[in-house]
């Protein structure tokens, strides 16, 4: 019984890591894509780079994408622990 909830909980976590992973990851990608608007991206191109909207908001999904994507490498580890005590 208890193996089986942990390889439920486990591909539970892995399928909502993974999902909310690729979604931050391609929210990551957005801003550095979109042109935007030109007299503001001038303002933002005299800025140093760590000081710029875009490579925060950027940095920030990529942050928010490798802690989902650990979320769902902890949820193969729960299944395997599970299904290793199915046996």
């Amino acid at each position: 019984m208890v193996g089986l909830v942990l390889v439920l909980s486990g591909l539970t976590a892995l399928a909502l890591g993974l999902m909310r992973g690729y979604r931050s990851a391609r929210a990551a990608l957005l801003p550095l894509l979109a042109d935007g608007e030109p007299t503001r991206s001038l303002i933002e191109a005299s800025r140093p780079v760590y000081a710029r909207h875009r490579v925060r908001a950027s940095a920030r999904s990529v942050a928010c994408a490798v802690l989902w994507l650990a979320v769902a490498m902890y949820g193969l580890f729960l299944a395997t622990v599970g299904a290793g005590t199915l046996r």
